[in-house]
């Protein structure tokens, strides 16, 4: 595997995202990836991550619409599901990780894709998606106890709901540990250390390392 076959895999998809071509971006994926021995968390980082992270470029500069930009983050949902069966997946390790975007917060791509890691990695993980009322992921966790609550910010204007949120969780589980992730962390340092939550890396990757020296697994 090399940089220029990824980069070149990156932009095929890319261009399948922008054409709205379903099809075309979940075979580029499988046939050019899966089956041609690409490792699936390349595939994730370095194909569906990046070009997901220059479609927020082209929106952010209005080089395309919203209707488009929704249309690419619907295919590369859709990726993440056909990836999903082909996962190799370590013994599990007897620890489980619960995963939740926080209320308001519809950006669900990088915290799926982080429960995917998790799970290749042995944890046992319950993925909530987007947008979880703050009162209803403090009674998740309340009632399922999880080993670990990690919780997704892409913008910055939801950051509010995560103080919320952590501060709600402490009080049905003060002993749990948390770790916060996502795009808002990038433009709004500090956050995790004024909450007093650690930075689980910058991306799926870095957040299973994180989570497996805690554990020592």
């Amino acid at each position: 595997m090399t940089t220029d076959t990824l980069a070149a895999l990156r932009e095929s998809y890319l261009s399948a995202q922008l054409a709205g071509n379903r099809r075309e971006a979940l075979r580029l994926l499988v046939d050019e990836g899966v089956f041609k021995g690409l490792p699936l968390p390349s595939l994730h980082l370095e194909v569906i991550q990046k070009a997901q992270w220059e479609i927020g470029r082209k929106w952010q500069e209005n080089e395309i619409s919203v209707a488009q930009e929704h249309m690419a983050t619907a295919i590369s949902q859709l990726a993440l599901s056909h990836l999903y069966r082909h996962l190799q997946r370590d013994p599990p390790n007897g620890r489980r990780v619960m995963v939740a975007c926080v209320e308001g917060e519809l950006h669900e791509l990088g915290a799926r894709m982080a429960s995917d890691f998790l799970e290749m990695a042995g944890f046992d993980v319950r993925f909530l998606g987007a947008s979880i009322p703050t009162e209803h992921l403090a009674r998740e966790v309340r009632e399922s106890n999880p080993d670990l609550l990690a919780l997704s910010v892409t913008m910055t204007y939801h950051l509010p709901a995560l103080r919320q949120a952590v501060t709600a969780v402490r009080e049905v589980a003060p002993r749990l540990p948390m770790a916060v992730g996502g795009l808002a962390f990038t433009w709004v340092p500090g956050v995790e250390a004024e909450l007093g939550v650690p930075f689980f890396g910058k991306d799926a990757r870095e957040l299973v390392a994180s989570a497996c020296r805690m554990f020592e697994v």
